[in-house]
């Protein structure tokens, strides 16, 4: 098979098909993305995908290439996995799907005649009905190529394949998912992909990374509208499940509840469930925002109005101002003052910046006169570059030094087991810690000598 976008999901989809037994060829247009894969650099920081992909090319079922045409002459499936940015009007791009469907008809009317038909699987975030759309392209780009007069070569079919990898553990999520959707129209198109993913559904390659019992994943077979809806619903939900507990959060600091009591006592309800139920400075990364953006941007197009997203985006937006108000509240005045911000990437285990709640609160506090000071075990260096006069380092104490103020962005597990009384000792008053994920008991951080503030903590 072939996966086209030697990104984040690409390379943690072709990397976890090649594990499980599968010939992949990842093709990317960027030579040097390719050139650094092939020597064992990683584009993105995904824990576990270096030695993924370093497994892979050993045994010799992993490859990386520029050549678009090759791969698709060989594979059975292609995947589309490129980037579906974030337009102007908040629908999402199509500019590199429609790329990859044009070369992938182009590339169909070059090969040779095919004993069968080639499946392409999208796994790109797509608006609902691109399934249609490919299709349209890889057509267009065939007749461009001359190659709808020899239909025996241009035999496709399309699915909608999307994929529900969090950042930080995409490598187990690609090879232990919750469920495997697949939309399509035609029933062998469904068939094929069925019997590709056949040893991740039933467990049956070596599984010495999960203890778990071994069990069954779920397949669940739709139509391509419906699969590409799940995608964008699946996030929407999530993102509403924040915004819900940190409407609940600002309740709890007005009556004197606690949240994280809140919290579980609402998620052991099995309606409900715990997940997502973390109260602070709210969500962001490269899934979410653009997830819903895109969502309500479809809704704009059938002229519906989506009242509980909007609220779900505006719960959200005002998280970051609330990290300014509870520095101003002990802090006064925030010019002359050294604040430490601990983490920057929009969550542990990536090095993702996209939508960070770091980037706007930093800027929030430069523009107020703060000293700002960042750390983050990865994310250092290109926060840096995307925020003009953060400086930023790669200790977490060398932050608190001279603070008089720390803000717990990203709860990084160096941040959640940092010495709060050393912390508190190399600090300026007031010592104050504006706990934006939780991470800390309160009682221990008073204890050490800290001026604790939470989100919702009574």
């Amino acid at each position: 098979m072939a996966v086209v976008g030697a990104g984040y999901v690409g390379l943690v989809t072709g990397a976890s098909l090649a594990r499980v037994g599968h010939r992949v060829t990842c093709v990317d247009k960027d030579g040097e993305r390719v050139a650094g894969l092939r020597d064992g650099r990683m584009p993105v920081y995904e824990p576990g995908l270096e030695e993924l992909v370093a497994r892979g090319t050993g045994a010799g079922r992993l490859s990386f290439t520029e050549d678009l045409d090759a791969a698709v002459g060989r594979a059975d499936v292609v995947f589309i996995a490129v980037d579906t940015p974030q337009g102007d009007d908040d629908a999402a791009d199509l500019s590199n799907v429609s790329a990859v469907a044009r070369g992938i008809g182009r590339a169909l009317t070059g090969s040779a005649r095919r004993e069968r038909p080639l499946v392409v699987a999208n796994k790109s975030t797509v608006p609902v009905g691109s399934g249609d759309y490919v299709s349209t392209v890889i057509r267009d780009g065939a007749e461009e190529a001359g190659g709808l007069d020899s239909p025996e070569k241009v035999r496709f079919g399309v699915a909608s394949n999307p994929e529900f990898l969090r950042e930080g553990s995409a490598v187990y999520d690609s090879l232990f998912p919750d469920r495997i959707v697949v939309g399509a129209e035609e029933a062998w198109v469904v068939e094929v992909m069925r019997g590709l993913y056949g040893p991740v559904i039933e467990q049956s390659f070596p599984v010495e990374m999960d203890p778990r019992p071994r069990v069954t994943v779920p397949f669940v077979v739709t139509d391509l509208a419906s699969a590409e809806m799940i995608k964008y619903a699946a996030n929407a939900f999530l993102a509403t499940k924040v915004s819900f507990i940190n409407e609940i959060s600002d309740l709890c600091e007005l009556t004197g509840a606690d949240v994280g009591s809140v919290a579980t006592g609402i998620g052991l309800d099995g309606r409900i469930g715990p997940r997502f139920l973390n109260a602070g400075i709210g969500w962001g990364g490269s899934c979410l925002p653009k997830d819903v953006s895109a969502l309500r941007a479809i809704a704009r197009e059938h002229h519906h109005d989506t009242k509980l997203l909007d609220a779900t985006v505006a719960v959200n937006d005002r998280r970051r101002g609330l990290v300014v108000s509870k520095l101003r509240r002990d802090l006064g005045t925030l010019g002359g003052k050294r604040v430490a911000l601990l983490g920057l990437a929009f969550k542990p285990n990536t090095d993702d910046l996209r939508e960070a709640p770091s980037l706007g609160i930093a800027a929030e506090l430069l523009s107020l006169g703060a000293g700002v000071v960042g750390y983050d075990p990865v994310a250092v260096k290109t926060a840096a570059r995307q925020v003009p006069g953060l400086r930023v380092v790669f200790d977490p104490y060398e932050a608190l030094t001279g603070a008089h103020a720390a803000v717990v962005v990203t709860d990084w597990e160096e941040v959640r087991n940092l010495d709060l009384r050393r912390a508190a000792s190399l600090m300026q008053e007031p010592k104050l810690l504006v706990d934006g994920r939780n991470a800390f008991d309160p009682a221990a951080a008073r204890g050490a000598g800290l001026l604790y503030r939470g989100f919702g903590r009574g």
